[in-house]
């Protein structure tokens, strides 16, 4: 598959997980396999040493490192991306610096990422957003094409089945409300029509949200994605960077112990139901104790909870005090296994 000025072998992209979910080690094995490993971007520098006291530098420092780390492990083969979020006051940063570290794709979510070319040179880094409807697609690439004669080299269509942070409303999916990625990808590959025909090219959408195995990659062909992004199902692999303890808490989880909750970032998120979701409920906020001035959106005085922290002790194996999330489906996560076995069978033989 030809993107932009790159070649996927396999059509599959490996979701964004932070923090510290996904890194250098799980996207290095995914890119091993042909298809596109993705590092998160979100607080990467947790384990640096100077992390509290100056996580700016931290960051940027340690996804150099992952970087170099996942191309190493890939070994030519595949294509490695980075997860940014909008909504992180790192976003421009985060972009440039691994731009510069010879990233093969930027992909964007958590926000609308409307000034996402500024960051990236052309002719270096594939540039992608991810979008839940044809509307937010419109948006972004209408403001590319006008303020930067750009369009995206392909675009994530996120449905209501994803784990982590959602791009719809809350009340709709505690209900019952969302659309099927089905129904919404012909949408978003109508409005992207006229931005081919503007761009010169194929603009491949990938669809993400409740994918597990061949059958969704089917349906979502069917229903016209040209590939389709994971992210639990590689939460069980071996190669993913997150602690046993971390995989433990979603292999044993249920669908009845997930919740879609309220994050700090602004947006509803979906993860598993812990003693800090419990402690939540009861006293209606856990106060942070240290900013590590991560969201551009959050006020510490004001926030519930410090989102940092959270997904820091829960990749760290934390069970008491950190937040897991989750996709829909990982009832179906019940035993670990490796990389290349998962994208076999998801993708099949190609």
């Amino acid at each position: 598959m030809k993107l932009g000025t790159k070649e996927l072998l396999v059509p599959l992209l490996q979701g964004g997980m932070g923090v510290g979910v996904s890194l250098g080690g799980l996207a290095g094995a995914v890119a091993r396999e042909g298809a596109m490993g993705c590092i998160s971007t979100a607080d990467v520098g947790f384990r640096e040493p100077d992390f509290r006291q100056h996580p700016e530098e931290a960051n940027l420092r340690a996804l150099e490192k992952e970087i170099r780390k996942a191309k190493d492990i890939a070994g030519g083969h595949g294509l490695i991306a980075i997860n940014a979020m909008v909504v992180t006051r790192q976003f421009g940063d985060a972009i440039r610096t691994a731009v510069k570290a010879g990233i093969d794709a930027v992909i964007c979510g958590a926000g609308l990422p409307l000034n996402l070319p500024e960051f990236v040179p052309e002719g270096t880094a594939l540039i992608a957003p991810i979008v839940s409807s044809a509307k937010a697609a419109t948006v972004i690439i209408r403001m590319w094409q006008r303020k930067y004669k750009r369009f995206p080299d392909f675009v994530v269509m996120e449905g209501y089945k994803a784990g982590g942070h959602l791009g719809f409303d809350r009340a709709d999916l505690q209900e019952g409300r969302c659309r099927r990625n089905e129904d919404i990808i012909p949408e978003v590959i109508l409005a992207l029509k006229p931005f081919e025909e503007a761009a010169g090219h194929p603009i491949p959408v990938f669809a993400a949200g409740g994918i597990w195995d061949h059958d969704d990659f089917r349906t979502m062909q069917a229903a016209g994605a040209a590939g389709v992004q994971l992210a639990t199902r590689f939460i069980g692999s071996y190669e993913c960077d997150a602690s046993q303890a971390y995989k433990d808490v979603l292999l044993h989880a249920k669908t009845e112990d997930l919740r879609i909750i309220q994050s700090p970032v602004g947006m509803p998120g979906r993860a598993v139901y812990t003693p800090l979701l419990q402690r939540m409920e009861e006293e209606g906020r856990v106060a942070p104790t240290h900013c590590y001035r991560c969201i551009s959106v959050c006020n510490p005085a004001e926030t519930k909870y410090c989102i940092t922290q959270a997904l820091t002790d829960a990749v760290l194996g934390d069970v008491e005090h950190g937040l897991f999330f989750a996709g829909a489906n990982v009832e179906r996560l019940t035993k670990m296994e490796h990389v290349k076995d998962i994208i076999q069978d998801v993708a099949g033989e190609l």
